[in-house]
């Protein structure tokens, strides 16, 4: 009884933690983008990105340091 109830919540937590991931905004690119040197290929860059995210492809983005 108690391996059928560790089993069933060792199910349960597996199934709570999906693999979900949230695309950027058109807002959220043009702030990222507003402090590059070329916008329009940042922002054609960033879009790309996303396009790919939402079709499943697996992508790569950088990670933008915060600065204060």
């Amino acid at each position: 009884m108690r391996l059928a109830l560790n089993l069933s919540l060792a199910f349960l937590a597996l199934l709570s933690f999906h693999d979900k991931s949230f695309s950027l905004t058109n807002y959220q690119i043009n702030k990222i983008c507003e402090s590059e040197k070329r916008v329009s290929a940042c922002k054609k860059y960033f879009r790309e990105k996303r396009e790919n995210l939402q079709k499943g492809k697996l992508i790569e983005i950088p990670v933008i340091p915060y600065k204060r």
